[in-house]
């Protein structure tokens, strides 16, 4: 069982910049950051690959959000820039197992990961 702990989420104001960190308490696979608005479902925000950096990111934050992850840490990053109000949302780290046979391999979908997050909040004032 790998617990998944967020943390950097905060008050911003727009046009502002928030870095997320999610350390895992042991190694993960392919690792994902989705959110949840109040009175909205969860959605994908971006996910990375266990291994060569590879990553996808949604429409509404290509160009300004950033994910990266250092495995000797087991820690995965969200740098959120030029944030906008419509970014305020709890954000969750999520996580799958180590998976050989898919170690360059994307994850879209929440139903796809096995771990998650307790969420951080990140609201964005106009």
């Amino acid at each position: 069982q790998v617990q998944l702990v967020e943390s950097g989420g905060g008050l911003v104001q727009a046009g502002g910049s928030l870095r997320l960190s999610c350390v895992a308490s042991d190694s993960s696979g392919a690792m994902g950051w989705f959110r949840q608005a109040p009175g909205k479902e969860r959605e994908f925000v971006t996910a990375i690959s266990w291994i060569g950096g590879r990553t996808y990111y949604a429409d509404s934050v290509k160009g300004r959000f950033t994910i990266s992850r250092d495995n000797a840490k087991n820690t995965v990053y969200l740098q959120m820039n030029s944030l906008k109000p419509e970014d305020t949302a709890v954000y969750y780290c999520a996580a799958r197992t180590r998976d050989i046979r898919t170690v360059t391999a994307l994850y879209l979908t929440d139903s796809e990961y096995h771990y998650w997050g307790q969420g951080t909040q990140v609201t964005v004032s106009s």
